[in-house]
């Protein structure tokens, strides 16, 4: 496969949208595709994403470290503070360990290229607030009559894993 690397994707949507679900299946079929996956998440619920905060990393970092990294049986485990990160410094990260894909979970408000994921007609805002959006993915297939005369693809969860699939290791 000739990947221009690393191929970057989003996956956009509302809260309980599908999209932790969407990335699960990506990553499953792109690693059994032989393609090293990478993923950035975007913590959408407020505050700092939990750790452990009784561990050494976690007291190293309560004690005033910037990093702290764990290593163990090949797992390593980093946790930085730095006041809030942008997704350029965290794509810029997981480059060093040169995956084939990064996928971006959230972030919708970001120029990357996307999924967007609809529920129902409530969410067609996204359609007009978002931009480079590659394709819609619609959990109502009623919204795909909507949305019909798009310049981008209109399909169901299904169909939106295949493009995807497909769109992604075309680079």
């Amino acid at each position: 496969m000739a990947l221009v690397k690393p191929v970057l994707f989003q996956i956009a949507g509302y809260q309980n949208s599908g999209k932790t679900t969407l990335i699960l299946t990506l990553i499953k079929q792109l690693t059994s595709a032989g393609l090293k996956v990478a993923t950035v998440k975007h913590h959408g619920h407020g505050g700092k994403p939990e750790v452990v905060e009784a561990k050494d990393s976690g007291k190293h970092i309560k004690a005033g470290a910037s990093i702290s990294l764990v290593e163990g049986g090949g797992r390593m485990i980093i946790q930085a503070e730095n006041g809030p990160w942008s997704l350029a410094e965290e794509i810029d990260m997981l480059s060093f360990f040169k995956p084939d894909v990064i996928l971006i979970e959230g972030y919708k408000n970001e120029p990357f290229p996307k999924a967007v994921i609809l529920r129902d007609e409530k969410d067609l805002e996204l359609v007009e607030k978002l931009q480079n959006i590659q394709v819609i993915l619609c959990r109502d297939t009623g919204l795909q009559d909507v949305l019909k005369d798009r310049a981008f693809p209109v399909l169901n969860m299904d169909d939106g894993v295949n493009w995807i699939l497909e769109e992604i290791t075309k680079k």
